[in-house]
């Protein structure tokens, strides 16, 4: 961070979160401390009963004891699965072999010049927070690689890369409901909201496309929202980058070799994205499952990503002379590896975490009581709306999984209100709204290592403090956003998407 003055309260309450926050032990350390608090919280609420019930089954949740005898063994049976079976892990390591070769081969610094020399400055930030709204549509994809290629892209055009990085963060986590078009989570919560519906009226049916007009409404708001708060807030905080600047900062010219590489690369990418229509388009296509819905393309964004980022770096490498034989190749996907040592000791850790908090019940018990205490307020229609917004938004702080919550959160708040009125894709709606704008400023979402590592590849004392330092306003700012945004279509009568109105019946 910079020495330069700030001013301003809320300046200075970002400064005590990143000072307090750094404080905190290693990221590694932390979530050792967290397992411990875990395993202890278990005991103390098994030992005081501690249930609920859930909404939707009537099933009893009680608390799990973890140091007792079958937990104890739990733990050390399943350690080890923990750490392979966590999501993030595969899905770095694997896109990051495809950027890796393309990162040391050259191509990604010449792409990144050739951008600079044709953006404007003053696009740049828009174009990234709406790239990384947009990733929602390669489900955690964005989180890979669009994350620290915002902090390469602003290093290269001599900004804060950390800005960069906030900015991407922000488009990709805080705003992962909203997109132009619609993607895995949309079937995915409709299958929690039409069940919770039919507890009211047994005919009523949810369309996968019941909040594509709000979410699609909100990419432009988000997109402001966040270009404000990088450029008023984050940027003027950060000061002056005083590690090394790109060359691309000063030089953004490309060589022949260069040129003729980038060609290449783009035929390659050209031929890629052929076969992968060939592979989609057909009825009976390879990426086309039984009844001709593209999941197993959405099963396959990753490993596609890593041939998308190796061939192109392959030919690129190829024409440059940066790749001279597949030694070469291979020695770039190693070394690529060998920088990924920090991130995958966090993950280890935080895997152990994420499996003993859901093991525990916790989580559960903690979503449950959150909805039973925002029913129990006895609040209706517009503050309703709201307050269920920032429970969805404070249970997000511990739940990360949007449909393990909505499983939960559905059959309490769509039949209530229905009931009251409102239609199941207006709280589905209201529930999306509230699940992201958290995300970016928990220590428990599964991705937030990473972004401690990204960070300290720029300033190496960067901690948790740091990151939610600068991540809470833009937490702050989409979540007044979205709220804004749903009350004006309820106060307008705007349809949330095709056939879906804001009100039952």
């Amino acid at each position: 961070m910079s020495d330069t003055p700030r001013a301003g309260w809320g300046q200075r309450a970002l400064d005590r979160i990143e000072r307090w926050g750094n404080r905190l032990p290693e990221p590694a350390t932390l979530f050792l401390i967290l397992i411990a608090l875990v395993l202890g919280i278990s005991w103390l609420a098994s030992v005081a009963n501690v249930w609920a019930e859930h909404p939707g089954t009537g099933e009893r949740i009680e608390a799990v004891n973890l140091l007792e005898r079958d937990g104890i063994q739990r733990i050390f049976t399943e350690m080890v699965d923990n750490f392979a079976q966590f999501p993030p892990l595969g899905l770095v390591l694997v896109a990051m072999l495809g950027l890796g070769v393309a990162e040391r081969s050259g191509l990604i610094e010449a792409l990144l010049r050739g951008i600079i020399a044709w953006t404007p400055k003053k696009w740049a930030t828009g174009a990234v927070v709406l790239a990384g709204l947009l990733s929602s549509i390669a489900a955690d994809a964005g989180y890979v690689v669009l994350i620290p290629l915002g902090a390469v892209l602003f290093h290269g055009m001599g900004r804060h890369p950390l800005a960069g990085l906030a900015a991407a963060f922000a488009g990709v986590s805080a705003g992962f409901s909203a997109n132009l078009v619609l993607t895995s989570l949309d079937p995915l919560l409709v299958g929690f909201t039409g069940p919770a519906a039919a507890l009211i009226d047994e005919t009523y049916e949810v369309d996968p496309a019941a909040n594509w007009f709000l979410m699609a409404a909100l990419v432009p708001v988000f997109t402001l929202t966040g270009v404000f708060v990088t450029e008023r807030i984050i940027t003027p905080r950060l000061g002056a980058y005083s590690g090394e600047t790109d060359a691309g900062a000063t030089d953004t010219r490309l060589t022949s070799e260069e040129k003729r590489g980038l060609r290449g690369a783009a035929i390659a990418v050209a031929v890629c994205l052929a076969a992968l229509l060939w592979m989609t388009l057909p009825a009976n296509a390879i990426f086309r499952d039984e009844a001709g819905q593209l999941a197993p393309l959405l099963d396959s964004l990753v490993p596609l990503m890593l041939i998308l980022f190796f061939i192109p770096g392959l030919v690129y490498g190829r024409l440059t002379g940066s790749i001279t034989s597949e030694k070469q190749a291979v020695a770039m996907t190693s070394e690529t590896m060998s920088g990924m040592g920090g991130y995958i000791v966090l993950a280890f850790v935080a895997a152990q975490f994420v499996a003993y908090f859901e093991w525990s019940q916790l989580g559960s018990i903690l979503a449950i009581q959150g909805a039973a205490f925002l029913d129990g307020l006895g609040v209706r229609g517009i503050p309703l709306l709201l307050g269920f917004i920032l429970v969805s938004a404070f249970i997000n702080l511990f739940v990360g999984s949007a449909s393990a919550k909505w499983a939960i959160m559905a059959p309490v708040f769509v039949p209530m209100f229905m009931l009251m009125g409102y239609s199941p894709e207006l709280t589905q709606a209201a529930y999306r709204v509230g699940d992201s704008f958290t995300n970016i400023i928990t220590p428990i979402l599964p991705y937030f290592p990473l972004i401690i590592v990204s960070a300290r590849r720029y300033a190496p004392n960067a901690g948790i403090g740091t990151v939610i330092s600068m991540m809470t306003p833009y937490s702050v700012g989409f979540g007044l956003a979205g709220a804004t945004v749903l009350l004006v279509w309820v106060l307008f009568g705007l349809p949330l998407g095709p056939g879906a109105p804001l009100h039952y019946p």
